[in-house]
């Protein structure tokens, strides 16, 4: 397997391009030489140099919940790591299990512990810190990252949102809503304890390696796209490279894509504005390029290309594609 902290690195450079933070600048702050993390061969990344990029991309962005924001951003493929549990998995349960024992691999700072749902109606996933010293700036931010990874890794694996029943922290969260609004669940004090509790019902739910083909292909859709600097690039071309990639969940609104970027929605559509364009209308390049892609393939039936774009009913779509195309997807699949 690849080097996952080099790769972790490198997605936490590219969020915090999209946040308007050079990686260079970040790099040199962090003593690290940004083309030879690029290199497959390079030297791994130090722990110090990890811990160098965490406190400056948090500092540099203005934003004290970098980590919590990241882990929200980060397609769920950037890592790697699935692609490996679902190779060897067929449920959830197992996929968490996995999961558990390859965290090793992107970080040093704690282990993962799984508790079954046994007798109890709830499975609980706990991150478990290996040592005692009060924590760092960086450690709470990675702790964040890891815990909104974790349920957004779930949602990958079962293609639906999936909420927590608790969140738990050993300490008052700064801002509560925020961190209700990201982990889907208003956030607790527990003592010595960092983890996550999900409803039993999904512990055994079945892994189909097709969602994470999908999330593969979108990946890869974006990546063949025209390569720009993510911090150059414009405002309009990285939400669509993000809507893009994260379309296995459908299109998110624009509040929430605004709270991703970490301004008010009215910033968002003025900047979107100067730009010319509207939100929706990027919304809807996005679902255009996929409804076509999926039809063209051939694999998909038009109810399944409708339910995929997060429209319930399949007159809903046809007239979207209409009004995108001037055609039916009927006459399209036809043509």
């Amino acid at each position: 397997m690849e080097d996952q902290q080099k790769r972790m690195a490198l997605s936490l450079l590219a969020y915090a391009a999209h946040r308007d933070v050079l990686p260079q600048q970040l790099c040199k702050l962090a003593g690290i030489q940004l083309d030879e993390l690029k290199k497959p061969s390079g030297e791994s990344i130090t722990a110090t140099q990890m811990n160098n990029l965490w406190t400056n991309a948090g500092h540099l962005t203005n934003d004290p919940l970098f980590g919590l924001h990241f882990g929200e951003s980060l397609q769920v493929t950037a890592l790697g790591v699935v692609g490996e549990i679902v190779k060897s998995s067929g449920t959830v349960g197992e996929a968490i299990t996995h999961a558990a024992a390859l965290a090793h691999l992107i970080t040093d700072v704690f282990r993962m512990e799984v508790t079954p749902p046994d007798k109890s109606k709830t499975f609980t996933i706990r991150f478990i810190p290996h040592t005692d010293a009060p924590p760092s700036f960086s450690f709470l931010q990675l702790m964040d990252f890891f815990m909104v990874f974790t349920v957004h890794e779930l949602d990958g694996l079962l293609l639906q949102k999936i909420q927590p029943k608790a969140a738990r922290f050993p300490y008052v969260v700064s801002n509560i809503a925020e961190y209700e609004r990201v982990l889907r669940c208003k956030p607790t004090k527990r003592t010595g304890e960092f983890s996550l509790e999900f409803d039993k019902k999904h512990w055994d739910e079945p892994i189909l390696t097709a969602n994470y083909e999908l999330q593969s292909l979108l990946l890869k859709k974006v990546q063949t796209l025209p390569e720009q600097a993510a911090g150059t690039q414009s405002l309009q071309a990285r939400i669509y490279n993000y809507l893009l990639t994260n379309a296995y969940l459908g299109i998110i609104s624009l509040e929430q894509m605004a709270a991703n970027f970490n301004i008010s929605p009215r910033s968002l559509q003025r900047k979107l504005r100067e730009e010319g364009v509207k939100y929706q209308d990027i919304a809807d390049a996005v679902r255009k390029s996929l409804a076509m892609h999926y039809m063209s393939s051939g694999n998909y039936p038009l109810k399944e290309v409708s339910y995929m774009l997060g429209y319930n009913e399949l007159s809903a779509f046809t007239r979207a594609f209409k009004r995108w195309t001037g055609d039916t997807p009927g006459s399209y699949q036809h043509n």
